[in-house]
This record gives C-alpha cells, sequence and structure tokens, in this order.
C-alpha cells in the first residue's frame, strides 16, 4: 500500500516583504568560500524551533520571519562573522545566528508545486529508478531528511517511509549534486 504524507507546517507569521520565487531547478552559482571556509551557497536546516530572520547581521537589526519548525532546509548564501543570510524554499532571504543552524540535510519535496491541486504528488521509490515501485507519495511541501544524492537521485527518510525521490523534484539539493 502507498502512503501518502501530509504537508508540513513550514513557516508562520511575522513577514514584512514580499517573498521571492526561486526557481526550482535554479543551477548554484559558481562555489566560493565563505569566511568560515566552507562553500557558498551551500544547504543547512534550521537547528531550533523558533528561529528569527532578520534584516541583517545582528541582534539589533529587526526580525523580518519567524520559522517554527526545526529540520526545514535552507541555503547559505553570505557569511558574516557567526551570523549566516540565508534563504528559504520560497526565496525569503535574511540573516540568522550560525548557532541555530544544523549540517543534517532535508529537503522540501516540490515546493513550487503547492497549490496545483490534490492530484500532485512526488513519488518515494522503492531504488533509485523511474520504473521502481512507489513507496509513498508525498505532498508538494513535506519536508523529508536526505540521507545521501547520487546526482539524479536521492535517497530520502519522511514520517518513518524510506525510499528514494528523483532529485530534480525537491528543493535542498543541487542539480548534479552528489553526497554520502
Amino acid at each position: 500500500m502507498v502512503q501518502i504524507l501530509p504537508r508540513a507546517l513550514l513557516v508562520a507569521c511575522l513577514s514584512i516583504g514580499l517573498s521571492a520565487f526561486v526557481p526550482p531547478h535554479a543551477e548554484a552559482q559558481a562555489v566560493a568560500k565563505g569566511s568560515s571556509g566552507l562553500p557558498l551557497p551551500r544547504f543547512v536546516s534550521l537547528k531550533a524551533k523558533r528561529v528569527n530572520l532578520r534584516i541583517g547581521p545582528s541582534t539589533d537589526y529587526a526580525v523580518s520571519w519567524l520559522y517554527l519548525k526545526s529540520g526545514l532546509p535552507v541555503e547559505i548564501i553570505q557569511e558574516y562573522e557567526n551570523w549566516r543570510r540565508i534563504r528559504d524554499a520560497d526565496g525569503t532571504e535574511g540573516w540568522v545566528s550560525q548557532t541555530l543552524l544544523s549540517g543534517e540535510r532535508t529537503a522540501v519535496a516540490a515546493p513550487w508545486m503547492r497549490g496545483n491541486g490534490d492530484s500532485v504528488y512526488v513519488s518515494m521509490r522503492q531504488d533509485s529508478l523511474s520504473n521502481a515501485s512507489v513507496v509513498a507519495k508525498l505532498e508538494p511541501g513535506v519536508v523529508v531528511k536526505l540521507d545521501e544524492c547520487n546526482g539524479n537521485w536521492c535517497r530520502v527518510e519522511a514520517g518513518g517511509v524510506k525510499g528514494w525521490v528523483s532529485q530534480g523534484e525537491i528543493w535542498g539539493a543541487y542539480p548534479g549534486e552528489a553526497f554520502k
């Protein structure tokens, strides 16, 4: 039996500006190194259950958004001392303290398909093949844990179910990116 996994509650309240849409298959920019010595851009996830997104790299700056769920994937696009400028799956950008971020990789199932109707799902498959049996159907917006990606497929876990999803159907891994 194929399980249908419900949409996760992604973010809540305190939006000051409009979110910009980020194309789902936007190629990563040329990889640079931040002051931490780690590559920019790169994907990480929110560690804390409550994360203030600020308009600048300090607690002196106003909060523009409040995230209320740990584990959400974000992309670090800039570094300044202990602050990281991040972008979420909706394109919202701002600054957070590095202490609120985790190196654990997560992804969002097809956030660009949200609102396209109930018949649109991302298939989680038994193996990394387009004809492999479907073990679950993920609604757009479901957050999954990334175990590995091979450049075309990612091994994921959501709701206790493990399987493979096409790398082109998630936000949280760059096109062609491979890691274990």
